[in-house]
């Protein structure tokens, strides 16, 4: 099928746009891997240091004829969705041990949890953990002595802070290994329910905690179509899993046997065979197009819209809120997985999953299938899915026909014909939303603002039945330079009160919301932000706001608006307490939100 032209010409675009930058990088990674393995440069000293706790493994890494990985993993058992990487170091050096190669643990990344910190303090580290997250696995890569890296990671910042420091190691291999979704539980409308009543009063909090347990309930990444998720998918569409591996659970016989696979696998594309596959030359700007499709038709995460050009970035590559527009306007949105559908991603695994999905949009013209990846060249590899034959994996021909319609649909029969973000722009700044679980009918408000300058204000506004006519919530002063840019989730079941009591509302934030989001129009990202003087500071109570999804539009309508000046902010002590006093350089240094709001790249 002949690529579909929007997506190449944002393919070209961002090729052209990317030249200097790339080619830069690019000659960086091919001076380094012109050394050969790394850990023939270093004294015998330093791989005596490296090597003392390797027992008979150690001859084998002073010689350096077999490869050796490293071991990058976010595990700690906080977190359900990294609890299972516990057992994973063994497995791997178990299983590269077979092949004759050897695996250490170079070193752990910091997970931190969304869901644990919603709408309480330390929510404001959550962004530039992703920069903690590469500076870390920079500091374990360092030590020269891996032929290929696995990273272990799931979550929200985890595989965005892990690909950025891949990129930046991008002369050697990497490959990503999932642990997968926990078993369904309380099925998240219901859960979306519970917390609506809680905030109208309708149900007290032990309800409340029964519904949350319900939900998150055992091991495995939550089940909704979250920040986590998405990156899961994000991997799979840009070659970096083994194919069909995102959404096996854990514990599982299929788990365990995939992690292995892919351990081997990591041995197999190093410098040192004849395959070699270094993460620079997967992670080229058709990767980061088929990830931005992938993001399109499964409805994901508007997290996505910091993490990928900050990613990009790092291996040379520029992208724009307009290259994630375009191809939002080409590609159907073919997925109905909460928040955009009832499904959770187990159904949707089951009703064909990624490699369906996949395959219907190659046939489309829309993915670029002339890729490098982990698995071998070709994006078509990832439309077959693994199976146990006798204890062993065969990779099988994937659905060619949804099994479920009402969560996945053919890219010729979607639930809707473009994708779930649109680009917003107008004189308040320009900024992006979810549109894919908004209602036809509410995506275009206008409405009079009411401004806020914390989330316990519009709290405590609700919950004195201030809200009594349609409004448009500007929630300012949330972007990464004023407190690290936290998610707005928490506000959402309120929002969703007013909605359903017939109120038109909407959120106008330059901070960020949840993955979890979406039925409430949200506007957020808004760029420049409050914090540096942008627009968004500029708004009044009672000033007429329009928010159009329909034709991209964030405006205040107000005659004089142009030529008020902007307000700062008494943000008082918000730059101490649970840890923000050590991020103060990040948020005097951190970019601009619309070109991923990163530190370190």
């Amino acid at each position: 099928m002949q690529l579909n032209k929007t997506i190449a010409d944002v393919t070209h675009r961002i090729r052209n746009r990317s030249a200097q930058r790339r080619k830069t990088y690019l000659d960086r990674m091919q001076r380094a891997a012109q050394d050969g393995p790394r850990r023939a440069h270093l004294s015998c000293g330093n791989q005596a240091h490296a090597y003392a706790a390797m027992g008979d493994a150690k001859l084998g890494l002073a010689q350096g004829k077999a490869p050796n990985l490293g071991i990058v993993t976010a595990y700690n058992d906080m977190l359900s969705a990294h609890q299972p990487f516990e057992t994973y170091p063994a497995r791997i050096k178990a299983a590269v041990g077979r092949v004759g190669a050897t695996a250490q643990v170079a070193g752990g990344v910091p997970a931190m949890c969304d869901g644990v910190t919603q709408g309480q303090v330390g929510m404001e580290l959550s962004l530039f953990s992703r920069d903690v997250i590469a500076l870390a696995t920079g500091v374990a890569l360092s030590h020269n002595t891996f032929d290929a890296a696995v990273y272990l990671g799931v979550c929200d910042k985890i595989v965005p802070g892990l690909i950025i420091a891949a990129a930046t190691f991008g002369y050697i291999p990497g490959i990503f290994i999932p642990a997968g979704p926990m078993a369904s539980g309380l099925p998240n409308d219901e859960k979306a329910k519970v917390r609506q009543q809680f905030a109208s009063g309708d149900c007290d909090r032990s309800a409340l905690m029964a519904a949350e347990m319900a939900s998150y309930h055992g091991p495995g990444t939550c089940t909704f179509y979250g920040t986590a998720n998405t990156n899961q998918m994000l991997m799979e569409f840009m070659g970096l899993h083994l194919p069909g591996t995102s959404f096996i659970s854990p514990g599982s016989d299929m788990r365990d046997a995939l992690t292995d696979l892919a351990a081997i696998r990591a041995t197999q594309i190093t410098a040192l065979g004849d395959e070699y596959r270094p993460v620079c030359d997967v992670l080229d700007e058709r990767a980061f197009v088929n990830g931005m499709v992938g993001l399109m038709a499964t409805g994901g995460s508007t997290n996505l819209v910091l993490h990928l050009p900050a990613m990009a970035r790092a291996a040379g590559i520029e992208l724009t809120l307009e290259d994630f527009n375009d191809i939002s306007a080409v590609v159907p949105l073919m997925a109905k997985v909460y928040p955009n559908g009832l499904a959770d991603v187990n159904h949707f695994h089951a009703a064909g999953g990624l490699g369906y999905m996949i395959g219907e949009l190659l046939s489309a013209g829309l993915l670029h299938d002339d890729v490098c990846t982990v698995a071998g060249n070709g994006l078509t590899r990832y439309t077959r899915e693994p199976k146990m034959d006798q204890g062993t994996v065969i990779w099988t021909d994937g659905a060619r026909h949804s099994l479920n319609d009402k969560i996945l649909r053919p890219a010729n029969d979607p639930f809707q014909p473009t994708g779930g973000l649109r680009q917003l722009s107008g004189n308040i700044g320009c900024g992006m939303m979810k549109v894919s679980a908004v209602a036809p009918d509410r995506r275009v408000i206008q409405a009079p603002a009411r401004v806020f300058h914390d989330q316990a204000s519009v709290k405590t506004a609700f919950q004195a039945g201030e809200f009594r006519e349609d409004t448009v919530v500007v929630l300012r002063f949330q972007g990464p330079s004023s407190n690290g840019m936290p998610e707005l989730h928490s506000l959402t079941p309120i929002l969703a009160v007013l909605q359903d009591r017939g109120l038109k509302v909407a959120l106008v934030t330059d901070g960020r919301m949840s993955g979890a989001s979406g039925k409430v129009p949200a506007a957020i990202h808004v760029s420049p932000e409050a914090a540096v003087g942008g627009p968004l500071a500029k708004v009044k109570d009672g000033d007429m706001l329009r928010v159009d999804a329909v034709v991209g539009e964030i405006s205040c309508l107000a005659p004089d608006f142009a030529d008020r000046v902007a307000v700062t902010a008494d943000l008082g002590d918000n730059g101490h307490g649970v840890g923000r006093e050590l991020f103060a350089i990040f948020r005097q240094s951190v970019g601009a939100s619309d070109s991923g709001a990163a530190v370190v790249v």
